[in-house]
């Protein structure tokens, strides 16, 4: 039987390998489907997404904001920060008035930490009629952006930016969360402790996949169960599955890296749920009010 070959874009890091290691070692029926593999870091999956190049893609909820026109979120694959997430580290603690006054480290202006980072200091968006004297812009003219003192760094080289003094806080995502002690940092704040205390307990969103809307409904529920079942299949296999992600788990070890995925596939990843979709919700609610986001979303799901 011919097959349909389709690109999916993810990040080369444990989590995401750990989602689709089914995928990846041929472990379950793709009825007609191929999926090849486009390892990237997010920041450049989401400026891919603002593009549509991809068929399926791992993105930022901020960056969903953005691509809503040419993407529909799947109902798997979400990175939900439950009591955790993004955190701001430093050489020192400094209150939230003095990171507002430093120059911060972040890992892209389109990731969902770049968006909480902004919600949680409370400066008003470039659409607001509020201005400071820095200003800051991503390459996507449609995405406002607050006026705050950053440099965008990848994820992987905020300790250094930190350590070396190009920055004096690193907002740091992935397995930075797990390992900032080892770099001689301490944690200012926790986005996702902060987000959850605001509002009602729910997660803090940080990723889904998407799935272009060249394809009609009935391929998208298609293409969609085979990849929940990529995540089903990898939480019932386990220890083969994290084995199998710890070549993307730089430097981690196994015990923590299986750390870092409990942390980022779980119930949430199999399906956002209401509560799932109530945070998405708020977070770009608020995203648009503080006029963050170029328009309320109205969210799409595959169901």
């Amino acid at each position: 039987m011919q097959q349909t070959t389709l690109t999916l874009g993810h990040s080369p890091d444990p989590d995401d390998a750990f989602m689709f290691y089914a995928l990846a070692k041929d472990l379950i029926p793709t009825h007609g489907f191929r999926f090849e593999h486009i390892l990237q870091d997010i920041q450049t999956l989401n400026e891919r997404a603002t593009r549509g190049e991809l068929d399926i893609t791992a993105v930022s909820i901020h960056a969903y904001a953005h691509v809503s026109d040419k993407y529909a979120l799947l109902p798997s694959g979400a990175s939900m920060g439950d009591g955790y997430g993004p955190m701001l580290v430093a050489k020192q603690k400094f209150s939230k008035a003095e990171i507002a006054k430093k120059k911060i480290a972040v890992p892209g202006t389109m990731t969902s930490a770049f968006l909480a980072l902004q919600l949680w200091l409370g400066l008003p968006g470039a659409s607001s009629p509020q201005t400071s004297n820095i200003q800051h812009r991503t390459s996507n003219s449609q995405c406002p952006v607050s006026h705050f003192n950053y440099v965008v760094v990848p994820f992987d080289q905020i300790f250094h930016a930190v350590r070396s003094g190009a920055a004096d806080v690193g907002l740091i995502i992935h397995e930075g969360q797990l390992t900032y002690q080892n770099e001689g940092l301490v944690v200012c704040e926790d986005l996702g402790v902060w987000w959850g205390k605001e509002n009602d307990g729910l997660p803090l969103p940080l990723g889904g996949n998407v799935i272009h809307k060249k394809f009609d409904l009935a391929a998208r529920r298609k293409i969609s169960d085979i990849l929940t079942a990529s995540i089903q299949f990898s939480l019932d296999h386990r220890a083969e599955a994290v084995q199998h992600a710890l070549q993307y788990a730089r430097n981690m070890g196994r015990d923590l890296a299986d750390k870092f995925v409990g942390m980022y596939v779980n119930h949430w990843t199999l399906d956002y749920g209401e509560r799932g979709r109530e945070s998405i919700r708020r977070f770009l609610g608020q995203a648009f009010e503080r006029g963050l986001i170029p328009r309320r979303q109205e969210l799409e799901f595959v169901v």
